[in-house]
């Protein structure tokens, strides 16, 4: 199979290159010898990159620290099962799924990926391989910091860091739909995109002041750095500052700060009010 490997991380993207890999032994997979319990084969319709992949260690070594490389990257996949390893429930060949896969196995930059099948969910009829591909880090990321991390409850209110990027938006429509009040920040050229995605005030970074929203009960920030040191003050007590920007440099008086990576989550991608 034709697939994407990287070998030298000073090299960065540049250092991508196209190449012949092996294609997953399928009658191995599906027999008690060669057996990795709960595996699937999905043949990748479509696939997504991260744009700061190749900075993080899972894509260089695995969990004990060894060197993984030649590695696949790539971690959003949509595509159609075509293999089951032995024991495997819950999933059938021919079956289109989408979901996010392991970050220190080879990832979907290839034709067949092997995903453990509790990372992937159904793929609706009416949804495409691409936008299913493409929604999964996002939605996944924006449903664990708003509900998981944040706690987000009807009528609290919510102040979300760039409401018309990928993931932004997703919070911003997800907590939306969850009835609570919802603050955007980003760039003025990004204003109306934030208001359709269901964001009720919109804060442009450029012009206004930050400090002027008031006391918030969430914040969900993307950038990290002194918006998010700013964002830890004006949440009121007994808030959260919840962020994927790394750990928070400030802390919310009488409240909390959490730092999180997304991870796959099958029963997430399930009820996703998007469907």
């Amino acid at each position: 199979m034709k697939a994407i490997v990287v070998t030298d991380q000073a090299a960065g993207s540049a250092g991508m290159k196209l190449v012949e890999r092996p294609e997953p032994q399928t009658s191995r997979l599906a027999s008690l010898e060669g057996a990795n319990y709960g595996d699937v084969v999905v043949e990748v319709h479509a696939s997504g990159f991260t744009w700061d992949e190749l900075d993080w260690p899972s894509t260089w070594i695995d969990r004990l620290g060894r060197d993984r490389t030649p590695s696949i990257p790539g971690h959003e996949v949509a595509g159609v099962v075509t293999a089951l390893s032995y024991g495997t429930a819950g999933l059938s060949v021919g079956q289109r799924v989408f979901g996010l896969t392991d970050w220190t196995r080879d990832g979907t930059l290839a034709e067949y990926v092997v995903v453990e099948a509790r990372n992937l969910a159904p793929l609706p009829g009416d949804v495409d391989f691409t936008t299913g591909a493409a929604i999964v880090m996002p939605g996944l990321t924006a449903w664990q910091g708003l509900f998981e991390h944040g706690r987000l409850q009807a009528g609290q209110s919510v102040l979300v860091h760039g409401a018309a990027g990928a993931v932004g938006s997703m919070a911003s429509q997800l907590a939306h739909e969850a009835g609570a009040y919802v603050i955007g920040t980003g760039r003025a050229a990004g204003r109306q995109r934030a208001l359709d995605f269901g964001v009720q005030e919109f804060v442009d970074l450029e012009k206004d002041k930050l400090d002027d929203v008031g006391g918030v009960d969430l914040v969900f920030d993307v950038f990290g750095g002194d918006i998010g040191t700013r964002s830890a003050g004006v949440i009121r007590a007994g808030g959260t500052l919840v962020t994927v920007a790394g750990p928070p440099e400030a802390r919310p008086a009488n409240g909390l700060a959490i730092d999180f990576v997304v991870e796959p989550n099958r029963a997430q991608l399930r009820p996703c009010p998007m469907w």
